[in-house]
């Protein structure tokens, strides 16, 4: 399983970012797949889900900001990112699951991370 994420960046206050997630080595479609990301010293925060289905979840900090989108004919999960704040700052992770994702712990797999970095 390879999860390999991109899009990250420097970016100004109230700018926007499209990161997306490229995956191999498992059949992308049937497996949920998220967002989370970590600043050095604190814990991973989970941002995102999107099922098999295309259902999605995001936490409250998040929502109306950011939006979780997959293509399964490319295996490709994206996070579009609005109006970024400096404490959107962090390394962003995608993982994957072969399960319905319900928590964190809940996913198998993690990218590397792509770093954003919102600043003025």
């Amino acid at each position: 399983v390879q999860l390999v994420e991109s899009g990250g960046g420097l970016v100004q206050p109230g700018g926007s970012l499209r990161l997306a997630c490229a995956t191999s080595g498992f059949t992308f479609s049937t497996y949920d797949v998220g967002w989370a990301r970590q600043v050095p010293g604190k814990q991973l925060e989970w941002l995102a889900n999107i099922g098999s289905n295309g259902g999605t979840y995001y936490i409250d900090s998040v929502k109306g900001r950011f939006t979780i989108s997959r293509d399964n004919a490319k295996k490709t999960v994206y996070l579009q990112m609005h109006d970024l704040k400096a404490e959107d700052t962090a390394a962003y992770l995608c993982g994957t699951s072969s399960r319905p994702v319900l928590r964190l712990y809940h996913y198998d797999y993690w990218g590397q991370g792509t770093q954003v970095t919102v600043s003025s």
